[in-house]
């Protein structure tokens, strides 16, 4: 992976282009306003190519003293009512009908008068710079300006159209919490806090995207995050220097430890629930404003084959399903290979009437048993794909009579046999159950490379692909920690929430990362058994 890495980065080597253009906007946005405010506004207008959207409202501050003022704001992401309230109506009837003692004329003092007497927002900025002043202004916050004042106030008045709180589609569950994250970056913190009520879970934000000036949190919880760790996650992030953040999909791309790979190394989900309790093992959330996906590192191989259901009912009911989980990735993996391997290769391995029944149903078709297995897996991948990009009405049905109608009607013309068509069913079935839906695409994937080696050299090209498949996981990394681990190395205390999730009071330790300090979840003791009264 490493030579391959160097490779493709020596053929898409970065051009060394000219950066003459960025560094004169580095400069206009570091320039300082003018104490003239239509020198001011007229910048502005010139900078956002004067925008319909943006809204300026020039008011007089004061009854005896008057001073001009203007109001700056971007229509559609600003909250006009709230800036009707709590700016104009402040600045043009509450500062007339002031007490004059509590206005000061001097240059130094009209800004802390204004700032702790008549602007009632929750969020008041002092800006001196063009560059905070347009991205508040873009962001949703108010921009209020003062003729002959070289500065200005920043409020903050957004108040833009959001989603509603409401169930994800992409992890439901039977029995849990039902809500799962918006678009909205406040709200998703929100929804975290409310699950981890701690002065310890710290949040951090920062601005990625020369043009987008993407808000990126970094959520954790001090003295359980393993400090290696975070000091890695702040380091990829500063590192990244992209045009625009519009998905989270951007930043993990950017920061994973394997590029190369088809194995997802950072976790993603939509729940709150899920990120909580991630937070909770020490690991570090990533949320990108714009999206309901949320990113967690470091991330083991096992966290993809967990749901958050798991950990809601019976640890053995959610251990027989996690069995099944592993079961139905073999499966999905290696269904078709076994088939055409057994089929091609290793006939002796059949019982003789079963071998008898396959060769019948083969008799009248002309391709070999991988062309079959091909041919079927790219037209259910076909469907597949046609089901998620149709609109929901139509996208069930479409996919339910099509696998029907195509299977019903390639076995009656003698394309394909009924036995390939029950492979490749159970087959995609199996997939479905895998709660991560990167890791199910992966599997789809190495699935054809399994029927390549299976077709070419039987079980020997299966038992070949499985090694290089254990080795190559084994080598990989998520934020510096095995991605195998607890399976490779072998850690006994964090088996006990991998295959089988043993009861609650039996996790009493944290899963083991790098340093951590804080490693005991918890001290409960197992309940006990309530005494029999046998008084007479």
């Amino acid at each position: 992976m490493d030579f391959m890495s160097r490779v493709i980065t020596k053929i898409f080597k970065n051009p060394s282009l000219g950066n003459s253009d960025s560094s004169k906007e580095q400069e206009q946005t570091k320039a300082p306003l003018t104490i003239n405010l239509q020198e001011n506004i007229q910048f502005i207008n010139t900078s956002l190519g004067n925008s319909s959207d943006i809204v300026i409202r020039e008011i007089q501050i004061g009854s005896q003293r008057q001073i001009k003022a203007a109001i700056i704001f971007t229509d559609g992401l600003a909250d006009s009512k709230s800036i009707q309230n709590f700016i104009m109506e402040s600045l043009m009837l509450n500062v007339a009908n002031a007490d004059p003692s509590k206005l000061v004329t001097s240059q130094e003092d009209i800004f802390q008068v204004l700032k702790d007497h008549f602007l009632t927002a929750g969020s008041v900025k002092d800006v001196s710079e063009w560059g905070p002043i347009l991205t508040s202004l873009l962001s949703g916050d108010a921009i209020l300006l003062l003729d002959g004042y070289a500065k200005g106030f920043s409020i903050g008045m957004r108040g833009w159209k959001d989603r509603a709180v409401s169930e994800t589609t992409t992890e439901t569950v039977i029995r849990g919490p039902k809500e799962g994250f918006t678009e909205n970056l406040r709200t998703n913190t929100a929804l975290i806090r409310r699950k981890i009520k701690d002065p310890n879970l710290w949040l951090e934000t920062k601005e990625i995207g020369r043009v987008t000036k993407t808000d990126v949190a970094i959520m954790y919880i001090k003295g359980i995050v393993s400090d290696d760790i975070l000091e890695e996650v702040h380091k990829r992030l500063d590192r990244i220097d992209i045009d625009g953040i519009l998905e989270s999909g951007y930043i993990e791309e950017l920061i994973e430890d394997e590029t190369y790979t088809p194995f997802p190394t950072i976790y993603h989900s939509e729940r709150p629930d899920v990120i909580a309790a991630d937070l909770l093992e020490g690991k570090v959330a990533i949320l990108v404003d714009g999206t309901p996906i949320v990113l967690v590192v470091p991330t083991m191989f096992a966290s993809f084959i967990q749901a958050a259901e798991d950990y809601y009912q019976r640890s053995d009911i959610s251990s027989l399903i996690r069995i099944l989980r592993y079961v139905c990735i073999f499966i999905s993996l290696l269904g078709p290979s076994l088939y055409i391997a057994i089929t091609t290769f290793h006939q002796e391995m059949l019982p003789t009437q079963l071998l008898i029944s396959l060769a019948s149903q083969r008799e009248g078709v002309p391709f070999p048993a991988f062309i079959e297995a091909l041919m079927m897996e790219i037209s259910f991948e076909i469907l597949r794909e046609a089901s998620l990009r149709l609109p929901k009405a139509i996208a069930q049905s479409i996919s339910i009579v099509g696998t029907l109608v195509i299977g019903s009607a390639a076995v009656q013309a003698g394309i394909i046999s009924a036995a390939m068509v029950i492979v490749v069913a159970i087959t995609a079935i199996s997939s479905f159950v895998l709660p991560a839906y990167d890791l199910a695409m992966t599997i789809r994937m190495l699935r054809f490379l399994m029927m390549g080696l299976a077709a070419s050299f039987g079980l020997f090209g299966i038992i070949i692909g499985i090694i290089a498949l254990v080795l190559h996981l084994c080598s990989l990394r998520s934020f510096g920690i095995p991605y195998m681990s607890p399976f490779a190395p072998y850690i006994r205390d964090d088996m006990k929430d991998t295959i089988f999730r043993m009861p609650h009071w039996a996790m009493f330790t944290r899963p083991r990362l790098s340093n951590q300090k804080n490693i005991i979840r918890e001290q409960s003791t197992p309940p006990e058994k309530p005494r029999n009264n046998t008084g007479g």
